[in-house]
């Protein structure tokens, strides 16, 4: 356990379920505190990493990789965690942000967390928001760089605005995932979206790490939705999470299968969606970007409003 006393904070490796439900907990309270700008991760971003992440993907472990700052009464100042290997994030409430903490939460991330780079050497990102001098002044003096072409694009709209409408093609059907019956052509529609140039020989037929997703807390079948194409196949897929806390949305995944692009199926899908979460209680939608024809979709249906976050690098040889 380690200490720091500008406040006196301590810090403690990840202990159960217990800590996951306060960490969820404080991640509804920054999010609040920060007008809901991504400035930390909303909650619906820490059950996907755990779900889906962790579970699927293989992406960390809670219990050797999440560390928590809290004061002498037990409140929670701030959470470090990766999301893939080498990517690190600091959620840190905006009572306790300071340049030791910030400093120490880097400094343990660099001696636990970083990770094996494809490139050779070992190598760590760590995300800012561009306007978070603080931030940025540390990661310059330890030595990181600014990796400006992986810059994200947090799209956000509020929902007291008119929901653009997007008309879906002749043929195509947009509903909500059905039962277990149509997990293996939801996973194969994954499959092809996000590894387009993968030989089908490759694909893992075993749809079940579906249902991982399906236990996350916030998940609900009605906003889990699919386009369905004129042979019943899913063609793309829109996931939309919904915190009643925050009262806001975000969509995770987005993706359309290869042969059925160009007809406006995510366009569409996302339009449902914001109606859908409207109708439930959603006063904001949150979407993540991180390429060019991504953000070109976004700005097309979120609109014009948008932060940015930026990975900082750092290597190791």
């Amino acid at each position: 356990m380690g200490c720091n006393h500008k406040p006196e904070l301590c810090r403690r490796a990840y202990q159960g379920e217990e800590d996951y439900r306060r960490i969820r907990e404080f991640l509804g309270q920054v999010s609040l505190l920060n007008d809901r700008h991504m400035f930390s991760w909303p909650v619906f971003r820490l059950d996907y990493w755990r779900w889906h992440g962790i579970l699927n993907l293989g992406d960390g472990c809670l219990e050797t990789d999440v560390n928590l700052w809290e004061t002498k009464d037990q409140q929670i100042a701030a959470v470090l965690n990766p999301e893939e290997k080498g990517q690190v994030y600091l959620q840190v409430h905006p009572s306790f942000k300071s340049p030791e903490l910030e400093e120490e939460m880097v400094a343990y991330a660099e001696d636990h967390l970083r990770a094996a780079s494809r490139r050779g050497g070992q190598v760590m990102w760590i995300w800012a928001n561009p306007g978070d001098s603080q931030r940025q002044a540390i990661l310059e003096q330890r030595g990181y760089v600014p990796i400006h072409e992986a810059i994200e694009h947090h799209w956000r709209r509020s929902l007291e605005q008119a929901i653009p409408e997007r008309s879906i093609c002749d043929g195509y059907v947009i509903h909500p995932l059905g039962d277990i019956n149509e997990l293996p052509s939801r996973a194969w529609a994954s499959w092809r979206a996000f590894h387009p140039h993968e030989p089908d020989e490759k694909y893992d037929a075993d749809w079940s790490w579906y249902q991982n997703i399906q236990s996350a807390p916030l998940y609900r079948r009605d906003l889990d939705l699919v386009a369905v194409g004129p042979a019943g196949e899913i063609a793309a897929f829109a996931t939309v999470w919904y915190d009643d806390e925050t009262q806001s949305g975000y969509f995770e995944p987005i993706g359309t299968v290869p042969e059925h692009q160009r007809k406006g199926l995510a366009s569409a899908l996302m339009s449902e969606g914001l109606r859908r979460l409207k109708a439930t209680g959603a006063t904001l939608a949150i979407v993540v970007g991180g390429t060019l024809h991504a953000n070109g979709l976004y700005q097309s249906i979120m609109g014009p409003e948008f932060d940015l976050s930026l990975p900082w690098e750092k290597r190791w040889n």
